[in-house]
């Protein structure tokens, strides 16, 4: 089977660079990032502060090494960093919470992923018991990733900031795809985030870029994040080569990750026809489809394979789904028909 046949549903992240990308990486005017000498990072940097409304912003390989140093920054050791039950700080970041920063997590389980503040003031701990590990951060995931791609309202993001701050709490949005979060509930980004202390994107899901994410916040804490960078090994030297993508997915990707929403509405309707599937297409707000079997998932994303649609078992009994500018509509109507055939064989054989 020929790699132009196979429909990638497992991530964005597989999401190949544009034509554009490619050529203005290949053009890039770049210099020495560690020295603050790359002018295509400083132009991305700058312009990524611009769009979040934020003093400064930093340029990191990875989303994860972005949330990272925010929680090393806003926390001490022995603090709890209140977080959804299945944030990705939780189940994908390595423990790193408590390795790097010395932190536990106090996780707290939202409706859909959705942390409100009646969830989250009964997990605080920030007076009182001195014998009781204090909370040092609440953090926050829009769109929640292991919920579906679900988008938290703004009037809730607002009413958690000023819960955070009102306790004198600092407050950290992992944003990973907080451009698919705007553009469902058909605001910016710097309306919906306002008032956070940092946010964590990236540029290389949705956006297609190849490589990176973006911490923003004031012109002080990216200080300070420089140095928190380039302890975990994130000081990059011409590194404008990526900066060059990650410009264009800045500017211009946004724009049509609308598209990714109707093809994962697409392929949740089109799974909710099939016997032995569980999902309700009105949950599927964002690019993410998760759903629920009868049957063996692992061995149905197995079959799946071999009839060439990639998928992620993410449990024993339910399937994740990710659309993306490299899976058209046309392909996630094949991926439909194909996601039927093979789920009828497997309900029979099971």
């Amino acid at each position: 089977m020929s790699t132009e046949s196979i429909i990638d549903l497992r991530s964005d992240t597989v999401t190949k660079p544009t034509p554009e990308m490619r050529s203005a990486m290949a053009n890039a005017e770049v210099g020495d990032d560690v020295y603050s000498e790359d002018p295509t990072i400083n132009k991305l940097e700058a312009r990524a502060a611009e769009i979040f409304g934020r003093e400064a912003s930093i340029f990191v390989p990875t989303g994860s090494m972005g949330n990272q140093i925010a929680l090393r920054l806003h926390t001490q050791p022995g603090k709890e960093v209140v977080c959804e039950s299945r944030a990705h700080v939780m189940d994908w970041e390595m423990g790193m919470a408590a390795m790097f920063s010395g932190c536990q997590l106090r996780t707290v389980a939202g409706q859909r992923g959705i942390l409100r503040w009646k969830d989250i003031e009964p997990a605080l701990a920030t007076t009182g018991l001195y014998y009781k590990a204090q909370t040092g951060l609440i953090w926050v995931e829009n769109t929640h990733n292991m919920a579906g791609g679900t988008v938290t309202p703004l009037s809730v993001m607002r009413e958690v900031r000023d819960g955070a701050h009102d306790r004198g709490l600092p407050i950290h949005l992992d944003g990973a795809r907080i451009f698919n979060a705007a553009a469902a509930l058909e605001t910016d980004v710097a309306t919906l985030t306002e008032g956070y202390d940092s946010v964590n994107f990236c540029l290389s899901k949705g956006l297609c870029a190849p490589v990176g994410s973006l911490l923003v916040g004031t012109a002080e804490f990216i200080r300070q994040a420089r140095m928190v960078r380039k302890a975990l090994g994130g000081g990059m030297r011409q590194a404008g080569i990526l900066a060059a993508a990650g410009l264009i997915a800045l500017e211009e990707m946004p724009k049509r990750l609308h598209e990714d929403h109707a093809t994962a509405k697409q392929l949740a309707q089109a799974l909710a026809k099939i016997e032995g599937i569980t999902i309700n297409p009105a949950d599927v707000e964002t690019n993410i489809v998760i759903f629920t079997t009868t049957f063996d998932a692992p061995g149905y994303v197995a079959a799946l394979k071999r009839r060439g649609v990639l998928a992620s078992a993410l449990s024993t009994h339910s399937v994740r789904l990710v659309t993306h500018r490299d899976v058209d509509a046309a392909a996630c109507l094949r991926a439909g028909e194909i996601l039927s055939t093979v789920a009828l064989d497997t309900f029979a054989a099971a």
